[in-house]
């Protein structure tokens, strides 16, 4: 469905409650981060549905901001993109047993190797006799996929080897940083040296890369000597800040969701009321209670503890825990102006309330705030560039 029209001012008509995703926002924060990597290439993540944005949507407004490349976890995700038409250099690079490499060889997406994905990646490029564009992933210290130092020579040297044999092209060498969103920890720099290292030995054996790429959004925001030839970013291209202490908008990016619903019933209770199970909240004074309809089903953190909401302009605080379906807002009033159908905004658009600020109500990370908004929220894109939407 399509439609076109200014950007709702509570969530739309027929819909109950949604995501709203700015497009012009995304548009903005890739040409920001664009401009300060410079000339560093500009990948995309656009894996985990784009980081609950929607992928297509993400990876079309990313290109149209700049992006040179887009980056997903699985090939399944990357395969999608293709058959959306996106013709943009793609790369995915966590793999199993199951995955299908020879339909993404075909489909010209590069593939990240870590090690045993090469031998199955040769023998599917051999199949088709077409080569593969590989990027070989060093684990410098994050731990988790990539050829650990000691197994990185033998890779390297057997990645040659089929390289010659016109099996594979390594067309890249990465890696990912576990510490650079906390810019004074030393663990950064140890990484990269662990990486320049590796580029050393990967040489010996013949490997020279046309992309180098390591950093992450903070790293791109923050160490320029992790730029390289690219730069892989995420989260600060959805608006939101990795760092605890700046915000999105002291880094110049702004959120592209914004969540919205209207409020599902109204009522006042007395002093001693108890709310939700577990009934691990009660009010100490007379007041009026508001029913908010997202739940943990939709992404809304159970673990939440006064997390904030806007309804009509003022934040309020949720009280109790986070059911299925719902929660409840305190008003702290008997006569607080509020009424069913009023809008509620848990975060984004001209609120005040961030992702970060749910995060930090549910001990975790804006990161898991955006990925985590379920599929009963619809997504209703727009682009306050042009006032173009779709859902």
């Amino acid at each position: 469905m399509s439609f076109t029209g200014a950007q709702p001012s509570a969530v739309h008509p027929g819909f109950e409650r949604a995501a709203i995703v700015d497009t012009a926002a995304i548009r903005h924060n890739v040409r920001t981060i664009a401009d300060y990597v410079r000339p560093a290439k500009v990948m995309v993540a656009v894996k985990a549905d784009g980081y609950g944005h929607g992928a297509l949507t993400t990876a079309q407004a990313a290109l149209e901001g700049g992006a040179d490349w887009l980056g997903t976890a699985h090939v399944t995700e990357a395969l999608s993109l293709r058959r959306a038409g996106i013709e943009a250099p793609i790369l995915a690079w966590l793999h199993t047993r199951g995955t299908n490499f020879a339909e993404a060889i075909e489909d010209h997406i590069d593939l990240g190797i870590s090690g045993w994905e090469l031998d199955e990646v040769a023998a599917a490029a051999s199949r088709l006799q077409t080569p593969a564009r590989v990027h070989l992933k060093i684990d410098t210290g994050l731990g988790r996929n990539g050829a650990t130092a000691a197994a990185w020579p033998e890779l390297t040297q057997r990645a040659y080897r089929y390289q010659e044999e016109g099996l594979i092209s390594v067309d890249g060498i990465f890696t990912h940083l576990a510490v650079a969103d906390e810019p004074d920890r030393r663990e950064t720099d140890e990484q990269l040296e662990a990486y320049r290292q590796a580029l050393a030995v990967a040489e010996e054996n013949g490997i020279v890369p046309d992309l180098r790429h390591v950093a992450n959004t903070p790293a791109a925001l923050s160490r320029p000597d992790a730029h390289f030839d690219m730069v892989r970013v995420g989260v600060g291209v959805y608006g939101e800040s990795p760092f605890a202490d700046r915000s999105a908008a002291d880094l110049g990016l702004k959120p592209a969701m914004e969540l919205r619903t209207t409020v599902a019933n109204v009522k006042r209770v007395p002093a001693g009321q108890g709310i939700s199970y577990g009934l691990t909240h009660r009010v100490d004074a007379p007041t009026a209670l508001a029913l908010i309809p997202l739940g943990y089903a939709d992404g809304i953190p159970r673990i939440a503890v006064h997390a904030p909401v806007s309804i009509n302009g003022h934040v309020y605080r949720s009280a109790g825990r986070v059911a299925m379906d719902q929660f409840v807002v305190d008003l702290g009033s008997e006569d607080a102006p509020v009424s069913v159908g009023d809008q509620v905004v848990l975060f984004g658009g001209e609120s005040g309330i961030s992702a970060a600020d749910w995060g930090e109500a549910a001990h975790t990370i804006n990161y898991e705030i955006i990925t985590r908004i379920g599929a009963r929220v619809p997504r209703i894109v727009t682009d306050s560039g042009d006032a173009t939407e779709a859902e």
